[in-house]
């Protein structure tokens, strides 16, 4: 089993209900990194926000190791050479908590880098409802245990009112979602996934964690894939739903999700 660098190859290993799960994947090195990158959107995104890059000074060292893994000369040349958006995150020393030290994300889903730098894991995720009781300590575990050479992925999915790579909405999901409806929903809809990986860096012991975003429509998915969508809708615990706005457009893409399936037994 592996991940794919597109909507519907990742679709089939997102959690779309019941508890949070970490859900890995053991990846192999080639399988590490989009093969593909879209260099010139990644460009345009860093010279457009001049914040998107951030290092601590514990995180010179573990930057500078991961640009040089990369063949690159900083941490921001190698997320301008990649598809994906870089995290380091390290231990102040054994047995404590792993903090982000260190980043380059020119595609956020709906959260800003400035607020999450210096903090631990669990305080890094503390908008995910559930994720202290069912997943911090299991993440945690995970993280002690990564040895240097191992790579895992894991993916989720949101679905969007748009299709941009970098998602920041400055407005209310209801008037994110306004324009949705049964009939539109299939283009004015977007699946949205995030393919993570984690890996430990040799020399520093850091752990990288990249994000790449892959976008498609709702209407350019098979069925099996938009009736999988329209379960996340139904599928999340008490408040993480109105979090990712879902009351705003799940009746529209259910009732989307039932035509295509009413069609295609016609």
């Amino acid at each position: 089993m592996t991940l794919g660098f597109s909507v519907e190859t990742l679709l089939p290993h997102a959690r779309v209900s019941g508890p949070l799960r970490m859900g890995l994947v053991r990846l192999a090195e080639s399988e590490w990194l989009d093969p593909a990158p879209d260099l010139a959107a990644r460009a345009e995104a860093f010279d457009a926000h001049h914040d998107s890059v951030q290092v601590l000074p514990e995180g010179e060292a573990p930057a500078l190791e991961l640009a040089a893994m990369l063949g690159a000369e900083s941490l921001e040349a190698a997320a301008r050479g990649t598809w994906e958006d870089w995290c380091v995150l390290a231990q102040a020393a054994p047995g404590q908590p792993y903090r982000l030290v260190a980043a380059a994300v020119a595609f956020p889903t709906d959260w800003r880098l400035a607020e999450k730098m210096g903090r631990p894991l669990h305080a890094v995720h503390e908008p995910i409802h559930g994720y202290a009781e069912q997943l911090s300590d299991g993440v945690d575990r995970f993280m002690e245990r990564l040895r240097v050479g191992e790579i895992y992925g894991r993916t989720n999915v949101f679905v969007m009112p748009s299709g941009e790579p970098r998602y920041m909405p400055t407005v209310p999901p209801e008037a994110r979602y306004a324009h949705v409806n049964a009939e539109n929903a299939g283009s004015s809809l977007f699946a949205r996934c995030e393919r993570e990986t984690l890996r430990r860096l040799p020399e520093t012991g850091a752990i990288v964690f990249t994000i790449g975003v892959y976008r498609a429509a709702i209407e350019t998915l098979g069925d099996d894939a938009v009736v999988r969508i329209a379960e996340t809708a139904s599928g999340f615990l008490d408040g993480e739903d109105a979090r990712r706005g879902a009351p705003a457009y799940a009746g529209a893409l259910a009732a989307y999700a039932a035509n295509r399936v009413r069609a295609r037994a016609a």
